[in-house]
């Protein structure tokens, strides 16, 4: 379960498979949870790499974004949240 707000996710893999996911019930202030289903189980100390394709919003109140020339590469756009 990851929080959110003002975002809208088209799609989610865990280790390169599709994920199903839904959002939860939406809160003033938390925000939405999204609920992630992992397609197999994981067993004791197996990592995952969670992949979600999505859009946000000028409303994604805690979200920001660093352009490619603010980067260290200088290529590509970075995304972080300033939210805990």
């Amino acid at each position: 379960v990851l929080d959110t707000r003002d975002v809208q996710v088209f799609k989610v893999t865990v280790n390169g498979q599709d994920a199903q996911f839904a959002f939860g019930e939406k809160h003033s202030f938390k925000g939405t949870p999204l609920e992630i289903t992992f397609p197999n189980e994981l067993r004791r100390g197996q990592e995952a790499i969670v992949e979600i394709s999505f859009e946000s919003s000028p409303q994604s109140s805690a979200l920001q974004w660093f352009t490619p020339e603010q980067t260290s590469g200088k290529k590509h756009p970075f995304l972080f949240s300033q939210c805990q």
